[in-house]
């Protein structure tokens, strides 16, 4: 028997939402046509691994391709990951991934994951762990190499909600606890500001950068922020953890925007946004007028949450 060194691609789709179809992965792109009825086929050259099939409209599926498989597939784009069906040379491995993306969207809730205590953490991650593992170990015919890379998904995906838990403690633990520190800050109205500058006063400390689009996105609420506690017990402080190359960036991102509150430049020291365990940006911390973290993940400006918190501490 002569194995095709291509895969052929073939199928229906319903409700298309384009007229192509996208296989994606590092260093790979393939556009397939979609005909008016919805049907397409074409073949692909390709490295064995995963890829990621786009329809122009929703965020795809990922795909497991080797040169030899023949795969014909069907879905519905009103219910993409739930309509979507394989048959054919590699459809196993297909079908699997599909249920799988199915089990993670069920199951894997972040927010509901770091809300638990541990305990409760602990049982959630073991129940999920075992689901995982018995839709991988229920499915036939899978190649070695898919089947381990798979085992190791697991795992890692596993090992990755413990971290982000051990880090939610970790940042829970610090409420309540004196602040970590900054120490003489640029302050882009002139001269250095520390955070003990500004004791007596709630701050509400907004970490950004000029390059980040989320945290772009929430100058416009940040200002309704502003102005709605402006004459209130509270400073708002935005501290700029720009690269020194961006630095005029930074000033005349203030000016342009008109941002408000108190700005600031790290200058690239870390030292406050590690005692934070900052990881990502924008990020926003609450610190009592005494010195103490209120919050060490605060509401964003756009979350109404933010209120109702000001509130709660009659500010």
């Amino acid at each position: 028997m002569i194995v095709q060194d291509y895969v052929t691609l073939a199928g229906t789709i319903t409700n298309q939402n384009s007229d192509s179809l996208w296989i994606r992965s590092r260093g790979y792109k393939k556009i397939i046509k979609v005909n008016e009825d919805g049907t397409f086929m074409d073949t692909l050259k390709v490295e064995k691994g995963s890829y990621r099939l786009l329809d122009g409209k929703e965020g795809g599926t990922t795909l497991y391709l080797k040169n030899g498989f023949d795969l014909k597939l069907s879905l519905d784009t009103k219910e993409f990951d739930e309509t979507i069906i394989y048959d054919g040379i590699g459809a196993e491995a297909n079908n699997y991934l599909a249920k799988k993306a199915l089990l993670n969207e069920k199951e894997v809730n972040l927010k509901e994951f770091m809300s638990l205590d541990r305990v409760s953490f602990d049982e959630k991650l073991n129940t999920v762990n075992s689901k995982f593992k018995s839709l991988l170990g229920s499915t036939k015919n899978l190649d070695s190499a898919f089947l381990a890379n798979e085992e190791n998904v697991i795992e890692k995906m596993s090992n990755q909600l413990m971290v982000m838990f051990e880090r939610k403690q970790a940042l829970l633990a610090m409420n309540g606890q004196a602040s970590p520190k900054f120490v003489d800050y640029e302050n882009h109205a002139g001269g250095n500001t520390s955070l003990d500058d500004l004791k007596g006063k709630y701050v509400y400390i907004d970490m950004w950068a000029t390059w980040c689009a989320p945290c772009k996105r929430e100058i416009p609420f940040l200002k309704e922020v502003e102005k709605a506690y402006h004459d209130k017990n509270i400073e708002f402080v935005s501290i700029s953890v720009d690269r020194k190359k961006d630095y005029e960036a930074w000033k005349t991102m203030v000016d342009d925007k008109e941002l408000g509150g108190i700005q600031l430049y790290s200058n690239r020291d870390i030292n406050f946004s590690k005692a934070y365990k900052v990881s990502a940006i924008p990020r926003f911390i609450l610190i009592g007028p005494e010195g103490d973290v209120v919050a060490s993940e605060a509401p964003r400006p756009s979350d109404d949450k933010l209120k109702e918190l000001f509130k709660s501490l009659n500010i």
